[in-house]
Formats: structure tokens, C-alpha cells, sequence
């Protein structure tokens, strides 16, 4: 049995949603290459931008000198904002040189930053004929990684988005496909279960090798394993693929009743599916027992960054039986999230967009025990004697699935025993 499995009685209506369009604080896109490139094993990212975004991701990925990582930034010198340099000359140089230096490569991004986009430098363009020039070994394709009215993980949307067009037709037999990075270990996992259930045809997207990203057509069901793949999932449909409509993965009670949506969809028993997951929900549940009582009673604010915060505040709020002060998002895609606000206690503040110093405002009024934000704000709420928490970590971290349910719940205990300690 999983704690909360019911959904908690309405205490009071349902305030309205804050709405807010004002200053950000939120990293680029650029920042998805930190994870894709773990996941995609024969993958090269190709930053085409300056200096600042060279800097951005080696920082992020924390690569030191001497590893020869998969990444790397084209820099964009003044000579080519200027116009006194032909760019797709550069470009095609650039790319013959990385190409004939790592043979390895199966699968090589051209991605978009902030000053590639604003020279209009088309970068598809480049990538379709540069494709076509090196006959598909590797293949090249492009995508947007640009900061510029974005968030962080729309990074890793744009990705998939682009991957889509280039999956194979799938046959008549009926295929899942999970949908968003998940690292290695968590992808094992779901295999396991999937195929104790009887749900042999099952893909990832993407995959671990550029060669095995899954098939897709009018008899395969996806099922999204990130709530921030928006563009991907219409992408997905328009090549006839239907969606699986379920909360996301995190915590034992969103893994058992995302696995049950794919379960209930493919026509399994329930019976079966129950017994299937009772072991792995209950060791869930158990793990998460000892957890839960650091974070019960606490009061925590989600600042708007990553587009995880509404199921991750659906895990701390039934789970984990935290009180949620207000549950910021960047956007809020009713149709990704109708199963998940369907889930969150009736009387959650939820607000959409961001004003910063508005946030601030409200956040400093509250005085939560937590703050879910981002790295600029992180530091000046410590310095104000408030607990935090960097969203960015959510996304590098192994949280998905029964298994990780008691270290997701960890990643959130942490901070508030690191304050606690700094108190004495």
C-alpha cells in the first residue's frame, strides 16, 4: 500500500493562478547538452555561439582539462558578427575537422545559442547539407539551444523534437515508447517491469546509441517520462503515435500509476499489474518511510525553472506530507500536467511565468523551510537564513522510478538538515 494514495480532502477553494510575465532567472538550453550527452553515448553536441556559452557548459558539466568530452562550442569571433566572414565556409570547416578527428561519432547536434540566433545564422540549413555532404555518417541535425524565452530543459525538447523526423516507420505489432533522458540504471529498471508485465515491445527516446533510437507509427503509444517534452509530444503525434495520459514517474505512487496508464493501455490485467508492482511500490514506500518524517510539516516554495516542479510538489505534498506555500512552474501545459493537478492537494497555490522580484516578495513574506530555485537565487535566500534547493540538481539526478523514490526524497531533507546544522 503507498502512503496517500487517495486524494486528500478540499479544504478550502482552489485560489486562482498567479500569472506573471516579468524579469527570469533561468539558465539556457545549452545546459540540456550536460545530460544528453551521458545518455546518448555516440553523440556529439556542437555548440555554435561565444565564448560565454563555451564556458556555460564546460562549467556546468564540470569536464576537466585533459577528458576529451563530447561537446565542444564553434566560437562565433567578432569577425563573424561583423559579416567579414562567410559562416557556413567556417562551419563546414569546423564540422570536417571535429569529424575527421572522432571517427566515432554516430550522431552529431549543430546547436543554436543566443548570438547564433541573432546573426540568423540557419543552422537546419547547415545541417541538412552538411547531412547530406557526409551521406548520413554521421548524421547532423540541429536544434535551438538559445536562452532567449526559454527554459533550461526546453533544451533537451528541442532535441527529441529534432530526433523525431529521423525515426524509422515502426511495424503493425503495438510498440511503447518512453519518452525523455532517464540515466541508464532507471531505464533498466522500467525494462524489467514492462517485461514482467507482459510489454515486450518497448523503446526509449532517446536511446543510449545513436543506431537504436525506437521505430514509430499509428500503433505506438508513448508515454512522457519528463513533464517538459511539450514540442517532442506533438511532434510524436503528427507521426501518428498516441499519447498515454498519467502523472510522471517520481515517487512511489507517480511510478506505480505511470506504469499502470502504459499497463492499463496495452490491455494487461489488473491483477496482474498489481502483482507485478507490489513488491518494488512497497519496498518504495518502505524506504520512503524513514525520509518522510524530516520533511512532514514543512513548509516549501517552488520558484519557476525546470517545468518539474508540479510533480515534484505532488511527491512532497502526498509522500512525502509536505505543505506547499506556492508551486511556481514556467509554463503550465494543462494537457502534460492534467493527471498530476488532479493529484495536488485542492488548495495549492500555483503560480505561471515568473517576476522575479514579485516572487521574492511573496517567498520572503512566507518564510517557507524550503525553496526549490534556481543557482541566482539561491545564494541570497541562504544568506537570509532560508533553506534551498537548486532545481538544476533535479535534473542531473537519477529520480525516477521505485528505486529512487527515498534518494529523490533525500535530495529535498538534505538542505534542511544542512540548515539545521548551521543554526546550532
Amino acid at each position: 500500500m503507498s502512503l496517500c494514495a487517495t486524494a486528500p480532502e478540499p479544504i478550502a477553494a482552489s485560489p486562482a493562478i498567479i500569472r506573471e510575465r516579468g524579469q527570469r532567472e533561468v539558465f539556457c538550453g545549452l545546459t540540456g547538452i550536460v545530460w544528453l550527452h551521458r545518455r546518448i553515448q555516440d553523440a556529439f553536441f556542437l555548440v555554435v555561439g561565444s565564448r560565454t556559452c563555451a564556458h556555460l557548459v564546460q562549467s556546468a558539466a564540470g569536464v576537466m582539462i585533459f577528458a576529451e568530452p563530447r561537446f565542444a562550442t564553434a566560437i562565433i569571433e567578432e569577425r563573424d558578427l561583423a559579416g567579414r566572414a562567410d559562416l557556413d565556409d567556417e562551419l563546414d570547416r569546423v564540422v570536417t575537422r571535429l569529424i575527421e578527428r572522432r571517427p566515432d561519432i554516430k550522431l552529431l547536434f549543430l546547436v543554436g545559442s543566443c548570438p547564433s540566433e541573432v546573426i540568423k545564422l540557419d543552422l537546419n540549413r547547415a545541417a541538412a547539407r552538411l547531412d547530406e555532404r557526409f551521406g548520413r555518417l554521421p548524421r547532423i541535425l540541429a536544434y535551438s539551444g538559445s536562452g532567449i524565452e526559454t527554459t533550461f530543459t526546453e533544451g533537451e525538447d528541442a532535441c527529441l523534437e529534432a530526433l523525431v523526423p529521423t525515426l524509422a516507420n515502426a511495424g503493425p505489432t503495438a510498440s511503447l515508447m518512453v519518452v525523455g533522458a532517464v540515466a541508464d540504471i532507471v531505464e533498466d529498471q522500467f525494462r524489467r517491469l514492462f517485461a514482467a508485465l507482459g510489454i515486450e515491445q518497448v523503446g526509449f527516446l532517446p536511446a543510449r546509441r545513436a543506431g537504436a533510437m525506437p521505430a514509430i507509427g499509428p500503433n505506438t503509444k508513448f508515454i512522457l517520462a519528463q513533464p517538459f517534452l511539450a514540442a517532442t509530444a506533438r511532434a510524436l503525434q503528427e507521426r501518428g503515435a498516441s499519447r498515454i495520459t498519467a502523472p510522471y514517474p517520481f515517487g512511489a505512487e507517480g511510478t506505480r500509476l505511470w506504469i499502470e496508464a502504459a499497463a492499463t493501455t496495452f490491455g494487461i490485467d489488473p491483477a496482474r499489474t498489481a502483482s507485478v508492482l507490489a513488491l518494488p511500490a512497497r519496498r518504495a514506500t518502505e524506504s520512503l518511510a524513514a525520509v518522510r518524517a524530516k520533511l512532514t510539516g514543512r513548509r516549501i516554495f517552488f520558484f519557476p525553472d525546470s517545468q518539474l516542479e508540479i510533480p515534484l510538489a505532488r511527491f512532497l505534498a502526498r509522500e512525502c506530507g509536505a505543505e506547499l506555500v506556492e508551486v511556481g512552474t514556467p509554463f503550465l501545459h494543462r494537457d502534460l500536467m492534467e493527471a498530476e493537478l488532479a493529484l495536488l492537494p485542492h488548495a495549492t497555490q500555483l503560480s505561471e511565468g515568473q517576476d522575479v522580484e514579485r516572487q521574492l516578495d511573496r517567498c520572503r513574506a512566507e518564510r517557507p523551510d524550503l525553496v526549490i530555485c534556481g543557482l541566482g537565487l539561491a545564494n541570497p535566500l541562504e544568506a537570509e537564513g532560508i533553506a534551498t534547493k537548486w532545481s538544476i540538481e533535479l535534473v542531473f539526478s537519477p529520480i525516477h522510478g521505485f528505486e529512487q523514490a527515498a534518494d529523490l526524497a533525500n535530495l529535498f531533507a538534505r538542505p534542511l538538515a544542512r540548515r539545521a546544522l548551521l543554526a546550532v
